[in-house]
């Protein structure tokens, strides 16, 4: 009986030491510490030219588009897709697009294609390639004389 009492108060008494060793992770307690939290990016700002949600008069090509980048640009840049399509309510498919990455504050382009005496519709996007919900659309219309 005193074997007995002797091996249980020894499994205990080796649990009490081992235990504590086992505690969670966490950066409490001398393990690695937590990486510090990335720094918040500003939301994306952008100016168009022509300007975002304008609808300009009937005109001649070439058609230019400026997208210029006004907030702090994110330190892996953007991406910046062009979409141009008929405005008719035909769901026609686009006739141009683009899709290109930079880390230019202004990037220029030209719409090629454009259907002549159609309304047409010009959409922007632009994403950051460092936090994708930062996110910024808008669009503009133009028709093709």
């Amino acid at each position: 009986m005193k074997k007995s009492l002797f091996l249980v108060l020894a499994v205990v008494f080796m649990g009490l030491l081992i235990l504590p060793s086992c505690s969670g992770g966490g950066s409490s307690g001398g393990g690695t510490p937590d990486p510090p939290p990335a720094p918040a990016e500003a939301n994306l700002a952008v100016t168009l030219s022509p300007a975002n949600g304008s609808v300009q008069p009937p005109a001649l090509p070439p058609f230019p588009l400026s997208v210029s980048i006004t907030s702090t640009m994110p330190p892996s840049g953007v991406r910046i897709e062009i979409t141009a399509k008929k405005d008719d309510g035909s769901g026609a498919a686009a006739y141009f697009s683009t899709n290109v990455t930079s880390t230019a504050a202004t990037n220029n382009f030209t719409i090629t294609g454009t259907p002549t005496g159609v309304q047409c519709l010009v959409e922007v996007k632009v994403t950051s390639l460092t936090k994708a919900t930062n996110v910024w659309t808008g669009s503009y219309r133009y028709t093709s004389k």
